[in-house]
């Protein structure tokens, strides 16, 4: 973080615990999205402490830690700790689920522990948004959502916030579960939403594409998009997973989250792996297109991706958010650690 004048911190008044409804009653998603692209600018300003990422493999799941550190006038450090397990939904749990500590960033004092899960969630989807903000057409009026889980059904929420959308298609793996996605938030968008079962045609009718699903394998290739498309891949956050052929990444525009994430578990991951791009090929950071030192679009016929890990920068921003409004409202529960 870029040195600034140091300023008198605030006298702890206890951490504030708050749970994952409070973060939902708080954080709106209009918020979310404001805070994430405030996050990247202030990145691209100098305001932020590098972002970084601790993963440890466990039987049935992994660990994740990601931390950063932003300045809003009020510096803030947060770590993020998360576990994401595939079947707990067989025990009743979700499978991502963690916790959040924010910290005050002049002294270290621990001003607030919130679960993780509707930060997690919120910030993926408003990340997308504000690439797609920046990156999407600004006519685009269809969308296709691959994966219709939770993280999908945020995605579509957030989109209608950034862009003036007609009509979505629905598509997932699981039958039956884009039919129901696409009742309900047809229903809750006041949105066109129809459940589809090819998605290379959806995706061939679509302006904007997002990926959120736990796939192993490529779901979409060369040819499977429009001219002009802007892709979303969210869903590889691990070696393992992959979303999108490399060939795609290959002819289309890239621009990531963070460039060395996105290198090691990211989907440029796979394509260094095969040799079809370089780290050079990439387009841009997110960061730097928000803060203007990149054009992002340079023509209507370019296909954009934006590979999405997901970086404590979005995690810190909406945190720090949360704990501005409960501090107004006296939101949560205070604990007096020190004692």
């Amino acid at each position: 973080m870029r040195h600034l004048p140091s300023r008198q911190s605030a006298t702890p008044r206890g951490t504030r615990l708050l749970t994952r409804g409070e973060v939902a009653e708080l954080l709106d998603l209009d918020a979310c999205i404001d805070a994430v692209e405030s996050a990247f600018r202030a990145h691209a300003e100098g305001l932020t402490m590098p972002p970084g990422i601790l993963s440890a493999a466990a039987a049935g799941g992994a660990f994740h830690v990601k931390t950063a550190g932003l300045d809003l006038g009020r510096p803030y450090f947060a770590a993020k700790v998360n576990g994401n397990y595939y079947d707990n939904a067989a025990r009743g749990l979700p499978r991502v689920q963690g916790v959040i500590v924010l910290c005050d960033a002049e002294n270290g004092y621990p001003i607030a522990v919130l679960d993780s899960i509707e930060i997690t969630l919120r910030r993926t989807a408003a990340a997308s948004a504000v690439a797609a903000r920046h990156l999407a057409l600004e006519d685009a009026a269809v969308a296709t959502i691959c994966g219709c889980g939770v993280q999908g059904r945020m995605h579509l929420a957030m989109l209608c916030r950034v862009r003036r959308l007609g009509r979505a298609f629905a598509y997932d793996l699981v039958p039956g579960v884009a039919e129901g996605f696409a009742e309900e938030t047809s229903r809750e968008l006041n949105l066109e939403v129809l459940p589809t079962e090819d998605l290379t045609k959806a995706c061939r009718e679509s302006q904007i594409v997002v990926t959120c699903t736990p796939s192993r394998q490529p779901l979409l290739g060369p040819g499977d998009v429009s001219p002009g498309a802007f892709l979303a891949a969210v869903g590889a956050d691990s070696e393992e997973k992959q979303e999108l052929a490399p060939e795609l990444l290959q002819q289309a525009g890239l621009v990531v989250d963070h460039l060395e994430q996105c290198a090691t578990i990211g989907e440029l991951h796979h394509a260094l792996e095969r040799g079809l791009l370089e780290r050079s090929d990439v387009l841009a950071e997110l960061h730097q297109v928000v803060g203007g030192q990149h054009p992002g679009r340079t023509s209507r016929e370019q296909v954009l991706i934006f590979d999405s890990t997901g970086v404590a920068l979005e995690d810190v921003a909406a945190a720090a958010r949360v704990f501005e409004l409960a501090e107004a409202k006296g939101v949560g529960t205070l604990m007096e650690l020190l004692n």
